[in-house]
């Protein structure tokens, strides 16, 4: 998982950024982006793409990433930014913000699929397999967004957001028939803006 962050800091840069994000496609919920920086010489074969991680492993790996780590920025976009700039756009806008608050001189981004505005930087198809750095940023992302589902579920129990994190599930669309559409939906998606009409 150091394949990417040795070959650029053997070109003789002196730190290695990642970046992913999480909750580019549900319905509902923010989008959130995270950047890390991680110790030149820092190693941990539990850390791997969030999506292969139980809840409990992201929770502790998300603990012992910010510890670790030489910087880290979360960034979050709500639905109304997604809605406003399309998914795409917020992903890339909240991993280059992230990526550039955190940067140092003779810095090299590593991006999950995905290319930035930024000078030194390369998308990586499938990054958060392949490389350490993005895997820690897609935990950092992955968890801080199913924390704030849980909140938005507390406040409306109803749709059970916890379960399906604002995925277009069965249930999920079930609730939006029966409640309606809240500040939390992406009124610009499909599904939604049909309930809309």
């Amino acid at each position: 998982m150091r394949e990417y962050e040795n070959k650029y800091l053997n070109e003789g840069y002196k730190h290695i950024i990642g970046c992913d994000e999480a909750g580019r496609g549900p319905w509902a919920g923010p989008l959130v982006a995270a950047a890390v920086m991680l110790p030149n010489d820092y190693n941990n074969d539990l850390i791997d793409d969030s999506k292969k991680l139980s809840e409990q492993q992201r929770t502790e790996l998300f603990e012992e990433i910010k510890k670790v780590a030489i910087a880290y920025e979360i960034v979050v976009k709500d639905a109304a930014y997604v809605d406003e700039h399309n998914p795409k756009k917020s992903s890339r806008d909240a991993m280059t913000e992230g990526a550039n608050k955190i940067m140092k001189q003779d810095t090299f981004v590593l991006v999950d699929a995905e290319t930035l505005p930024i000078e030194n930087s390369i998308g990586i198809i499938k990054g958060d397999q392949k490389s350490i750095s993005i895997a820690a940023a897609s935990i950092l992302a992955k968890h801080t967004r199913d924390q704030l589902m849980f909140e938005i579920d507390k406040e409306l129990p109803e749709y059970s957001f916890k379960n399906h994190k604002g995925y277009g599930t069965k249930k999920h669309q079930e609730a939006l028939l029966k409640y309606g559409v809240t500040k939390y939906h992406r009124k610009s998606y499909k599904p939604v803006k049909e309930l809309l009409k």
